[in-house]
């Protein structure tokens, strides 16, 4: 393949490469989402083929689209970065708009991973930090442990945390250096009045809706960053694209 230079029109090196090393950091973004796969609320086999399939197609397209000056590959690229970024915006949109629905889908979300909290060491660690660090317990409250098989309270269950919430519901001591992993053992046992001195009360649905507005310049940054980041990659091809037409034209004289 013969490459072209012209005094007036020229496929610019830094864009091409720029391009390509955005690729390799977008690549690794994706691929990192397959982390989420440990969790049983969604099918992981269902979640890893569909973030295998767009970490491939988009590092394929763009990477060989902006090495190979390949304008078919680079408009894939592109255009699929903008359906991307717009169904950002509409997800968004309509979380907003629809936040009963959302909120019955976090729960289920919630609840469904309660049920496999002793079966995920990962899964495990993760709703533990979200417990402690949110100061909750459950989905919408501790009752919500009777989903989970060993924090049951029927008759049928022989575990030893029946009844009980996991250690990371339970309100820390600073006294103890240690932590006391046994400290929800049978607290739902005694009646709700006592429960608000051993362990948190609130659900995490609830305490995570009090999150988001003390946060929202947080949210919102984070958001504009990812924004601005697919908008760079969308100026990188589009710049590109516009480097080859022009080199293409040139050479057609």
């Amino acid at each position: 393949m013969h490459y072209y230079r012209y005094s007036n029109a020229e496929v610019s090196c830094w864009y091409k490469y720029l391009l390509f090393s955005y690729n390799i950091v977008f690549w690794g973004v994706l691929s990192d989402l397959t982390k989420v796969t440990g969790l049983h609320g969604l099918d992981p086999v269902v979640l890893v083929l569909l973030v295998g399939i767009v970490m491939f197609t988009l590092g394929f397209a763009g990477c060989v689209g902006a090495l190979r000056e390949n304008i078919c590959l680079l408009k894939f690229f592109c255009g699929a970065i903008v359906f991307i970024f717009l169904l950002e915006l509409a997800v968004a949109v309509l979380a907003f708009l629809f936040q009963d629905w959302v909120r019955d889908r976090v729960k289920e979300f919630f609840e469904n991973n309660i049920k496999s909290y002793r079966d995920d060491i990962d899964l495990q660690n993760l709703i533990d930090s979200l417990q402690k660090i949110n100061h909750c317990c459950g989905a919408q409250g501790p009752d919500d442990w009777d989903f989970n098989i060993y924090f049951n309270c029927s008759s049928e269950s022989k575990s030893r945390e029946k009844c009980g919430v996991p250690f990371s519901c339970c309100i820390p001591d600073p006294a103890q250096k240690v932590v006391n992993t046994q400290c929800g053992y049978d607290v739902r046992k005694k009646s709700k009045s006592q429960w608000d001195d051993q362990i948190f009360v609130k659900g995490c649905i609830l305490a995570l809706e009090a999150w988001l507005p003390r946060n929202i310049y947080i949210v919102a940054g984070v958001f504009i960053a990812i924004s601005l980041l697919q908008i760079f990659g969308i100026f990188l091809a589009r710049t590109l694209i516009s480097d080859i037409e022009a080199v293409k034209a040139g050479n057609a004289f």
